[in-house]
């Protein structure tokens, strides 16, 4: 039995500086942010029989306890950080990938899943050290380097029976993302090619993608195979829904 726990980091504005700054609506208000894009960050952790697998790993924020809000997330779930036995990215921007580590206050960093395999596309890896873009953080990295265990895959292919991924490319040059698959059941992590049910409704291209075009073909394509196969689809950013199953209805689609 194939379940899914979302793992809500949090609601965050972003302005041209690329800063997350978090964002509580019932004591912040949208006007005091101008110019920002508010954002909503939530890595999923699926059981199953044999993995326990945790999907992006958030912004890697702590508590006023110093505790990573991911980790006090897993917790709550009913598991221990260290019982996740992999954690798929689907690409390393900040907001995916600063929850890898474990930034303490006194300066130490920790591997946040220290028991686990780190899967990330090569191309990934390799832009992730090489870009001037803000967006990757190669301290993080340069962390993980030294110390985790790291599987890199290419192009499309599978982990194990149950865990497939494929290469896609738009939102960022080297983004990937997975299905699994358990008996009848399908869960879908589009990364953010698929990150919030809105796309799929409204579609429309993104500024935000490195090809925009491209990944509104593949939101409808994913759509589609989401329709067709039952998929229960993990939304990253979304906001109405966090998963959801999607249906296709005259002129688009559908999320239940």
């Amino acid at each position: 039995m194939l379940q899914v726990h979302t793992l809500f980091e949090g609601t965050y504005s972003v302005d041209a500086t690329k800063k997350f700054v978090p964002f509580d609506s019932s004591i912040h208000h949208f006007k005091d942010r101008p110019a920002s894009l508010f954002i909503n960050v939530q890595p999923f952790l699926v059981e199953l029989k044999n993995d326990l697998i945790l999907f992006d790993t958030g912004l890697g924020f702590s508590d006023d306890h110093g505790e990573l809000i991911l980790h006090k997330n897993i917790r709550n779930a009913g598991f221990d950080p260290t019982d996740v036995t992999k954690v798929l990215m689907s690409h390393l921007h900040y907001d995916h990938s600063g929850g890898m580590i474990h930034k303490q206050d006194n300066g130490k960093v920790e591997l946040s899943f220290p028991d686990a395999e780190y899967v990330i596309n090569r191309g990934e890896w390799e832009t992730a050290f090489s870009s001037t873009s803000s967006s990757y953080h190669t301290d993080i990295f340069e962390h993980l380097q030294r110390n985790a265990q790291l599987k890199f895959v290419e192009g499309d292919g599978s982990l194990n029976e149950s865990i497939t991924y494929e290469f896609t490319g738009a939102h960022c040059p080297n983004h990937q993302v997975f299905l699994l698959t358990e008996g009848n059941q399908k869960v879908f992590f589009g990364g953010d090619v698929l990150p919030e049910p809105e796309e799929l409704i409204k579609n429309f291209i993104a500024k935000y993608d490195f090809d925009g075009r491209k990944a509104m073909e593949l939101r409808k394509e994913f759509g589609k195979r989401a329709a067709e196969e039952n998929w229960e689809c993990l939304f990253y950013h979304g906001k109405s829904a966090a998963t959801g199953f999607v249906d296709l209805v005259e002129g688009g689609f559908k999320i239940r």
